[in-house]
C-alpha cells in the first residue's frame, strides 16, 4: 500500500530518470489530463458512460458508471487506488466497458469528498497530496470495505445494463487490493472473480487481514505484484498460495519484474506501460474465463 516506503522508491526512480523531474512529471501529467491514451481496444464496443449516486449505509457514494450501449453484460467493480476516482480511472473503466462488461468505478473516499479528490497531476509523492488523502484513507476499514461492497452489488443487480444470470467481477488498485478481497467475501454468490494489482495488506499478520477471507470466497483471483512490494514482504505471495491451494479455488499470483507500486494507472509517476498492458491482458483472460 501507499506508504513513505514505496514513494521513497518512487522518488529514487525518478531521480534516475535525469531528464524527469518529480516537478517536470507533475507538469507533464496535469498537461495530459484527460487526453492521456491507453492503447486501443480491439472490436471495442460503443458505450454509455454515466455519472451515479449510489446509497450505503454511511451516505451516498458518487461514481462512474460505464457499459456497452446495448445488450446487458457482466458487472465489474473497480476500487481506485489512494488517489481516489479521477480521469485515470474514467479511462480504466471506460476500456474495460469497451471490451464488453458494465463497469462501476467508486469513489471509495465519498464519506469525506466528492471525487475527484485530488486535481490532476497530483502525485502520492506531493505532501500536501498525503495531507488530503490519507486521512480519508484512514477512515476506511475492513467494515466500510463489507458494507460498500455490498451496495455497490446490490445496484449494480438494478441495472438493466447487468446480466445478472453472469457473475460479478472487481478489480483493485493499491488500497483497492483489499477491497478486493472482502468484496468477493462480502457477496460469495455472485462475485466470480477478482484482480488485485500492486494491492497492499493481502496477507498480514493481523486478525482480519483480507487472505483469512479465502476459505468464504467462491472467486478465481489474479493478484499482481509489484517487484519493489515483493521485496518488502516476500512472504505474502506464499501466503496467498497456501490459502487459495487449502481452499481449493484458482489463483493465479506473479510478482512483476521490474515494477516499482503503483505501476499499472497510466497517471502515475512510476507507470509501466508493457508490464501493466501483460497485467490487463491477464485481466480480461480472468472475467471472460469465470464471468460467465
Amino acid at each position: 500500500m501507499c506508504d513513505l516506503d514505496t514513494q521513497k522508491d518512487a522518488d529514487e526512480f525518478l531521480n534516475s530518470k535525469g531528464e524527469l523531474t518529480r516537478r517536470q512529471f507533475t507538469k507533464l501529467s496535469g498537461a495530459v489530463g484527460v487526453a492521456m491514451l491507453l492503447p486501443a481496444v480491439a472490436n471495442a464496443q460503443d458505450v454509455t458512460e454515466s455519472d451515479v449516486n449510489i446509497t450505503t449505509p454511511d451516505g451516498v457514494a458518487d461514481c462512474y458508471f460505464v457499459h456497452p450501449s446495448s445488450g446487458s453484460h457482466a458487472a465489474v467493480i473497480v476500487w481506485p487506488d489512494i488517489l481516489g476516482l479521477r480521469p485515470a480511472f474514467r479511462m480504466m473503466g471506460k476500456r474495460l466497458a469497451q471490451s464488453g462488461y458494465s463497469v462501476l468505478v467508486v469513489n471509495p473516499f465519498y464519506r469525506d469528498a466528492k471525487s475527484p479528490v485530488v486535481g490532476e497531476g497530483a502525485s502520492f509523492g506531493q505532501p500536501e497530496i498525503r495531507n488530503i488523502v490519507l486521512p480519508m484513507a484512514r477512515n476506511l476499514n475492513a467494515e466500510t470495505h463489507f458494507t460498500d461492497a455490498r451496495a455497490m452489488v446490490s445496484w449494480l443487480d438494478q441495472q438493466s445494463a447487468v446480466d445478472t444470470s453472469r457473475r460479478i467481477g472487481t478489480t483493485g488498485y493499491c488500497m483497492g487490493g483489499p477491497m478486493v478481497m472482502r468484496t468477493v467475501a462480502a457477496v460469495p454468490d455472485r462475485l466470480g472473480a477478482g484482480g488485485t494489482f500492486h494491492g497492499g495488506g493481502l496477507a498480514t499478520d493481523a486478525d482480519n487481514s483480507p487472505h483469512l477471507l479465502i476459505p468464504q470466497t467462491q472467486s478465481a483471483m489474479l493478484h499482481c505484484i509489484a517487484a519493489n512490494d515483493d521485496e518488502n514482504t516476500p512472504e505474502a505471495k506464499v501466503t496467498l498460495r497456501e490459502s487459495y491451494a487449502a481452499a481449493g479455488l484458482s489463483a493465479e499470483i506473479e510478482v512483476y519484474q521490474g515494477t516499482l507500486h503503483g505501476w499499472c494507472p497510466p497517471d502515475s509517476q512510476v507507470y509501466n506501460e508493457a508490464q501493466a498492458e501483460r497485467a490487463w491482458s491477464r485481466l480480461l483472460n480472468l472475467f471472460e474465463t469465470n464471468l460467465a
